[in-house]
């Protein structure tokens, strides 16, 4: 015990005194002159054997701080540099091509204001006509970014940020228009806030996750909007709470993991497959509509399945 203290104190007095004229500039540590530290009538240091300490104990038994961090800063702001908007040769018919494909990505933004407006106005009908033209022109954007090869970082957060414009705050506005007056206000209320912050999450995964050619990890937002604008212009026979009910249903199915095929890959089904909801819509359009939507859900929990089994 006694050993260790007395080498603590000489550690303190090193750090507190001043360097010795003796030692190299160059050296990270420094003896301390003991004249300097007390008087001239006070007792010698030489029982501490501060003078017979080198630099290499001092460095050993010095503590160092981690909130010390380095001289030169990481994060260093360096010279500003501007990202380009649009991706490779920038001739004039590129940046057309680019114009216009924003252009039906603006169109999207603000039909989904007009449905806003609209059922704000208690035309819930125009609304959802609204919303049927926003999921065209979501479908227009993409396909023509890929076609005129003009797709970019900037056209897809674009998109994404119109899509939750439209598909994450008009069509739960839209919704919400349609059940009042049929359920309570509170319950309408949560069931499209609901929509509304699911669209959210779901967009934000999308926008991080790795892309499947073959499936959507999730209900797409789109499609979610398009199901709920057709209940609106459809009008099902069925009870405020059931269709509260259906809403909460699919606010969840558009942030679980469940796989659903994409419609490129259900527009290569065979004819045939067709022909069974076109001539049901014929006879009774709400039960085939209804037996559709349902049928698209359980395809999730089902794929699931199999891909469980099969792996």
């Amino acid at each position: 015990m006694r050993r260790s203290g007395t080498f603590a104190r000489q550690v303190l007095l090193v750090r507190v005194g001043r360097r010795d004229h003796d030692l190299d500039e160059a050296s990270p540590t420094a003896l301390v002159r003991p004249d300097r530290l007390f008087p001239e009538d006070s007792a010698p240091l030489a029982p501490y054997g501060v003078g017979r300490l080198t630099a290499a104990e001092i460095e050993a038994a010095v503590p160092v701080s981690p909130a010390v961090g380095p001289a030169d800063p990481v994060d260093a702001p360096g010279p500003a540099m501007a990202i380009p908007l649009l991706p490779g040769e920038r001739t004039m018919l590129r940046r057309i091509k680019f114009a216009v494909v924003n252009a039906c990505t603006l169109a999207s933004l603000t039909l989904g204001l007009l449905a806003i407006f609209q059922a704000m106005q208690g035309d819930v009908r125009v609304a959802a006509y609204c919303l049927i033209a926003c999921v065209a022109f979501d479908g227009l954007d993409g396909a023509l970014a890929r076609k005129m090869g003009v797709a970019s970082p900037f056209g897809a957060q674009m998109d994404s940020l119109a899509d939750m414009c439209s598909f994450g705050l008009a069509a739960p506005v839209v919704v919400y228009a349609s059940l009042v007056g049929s359920v309570s206000t509170a319950a309408a209320g949560v069931a499209c806030a609901l929509v509304a912050a699911c669209a959210a999450i779901r967009l934000a995964r999308f926008n991080v996750s790795p892309k499947d050619g073959r499936f959507f990890c999730g209900v797409p937002t789109t499609m979610a909007a398009a199901v709920l604008a057709l209940a609106v212009l459809i009008g099902l026979p069925v009870s405020g709470e059931v269709q509260v009910a259906g809403v909460g249903l699919l606010a969840f199915a558009m942030v679980s993991s469940f796989p659903y095929a994409k419609l490129a890959r259900l527009i290569k089904l065979p004819p045939w497959l067709w022909l069974a909801p076109v001539i049901g819509a014929l006879v009774d359009i709400r039960l085939t509509f209804a037996i559709l939507v349902v049928g698209y859900l359980v395809s999730g929990p089902l794929l699931w399945w199999r891909q469980r089994r099969t792996a």
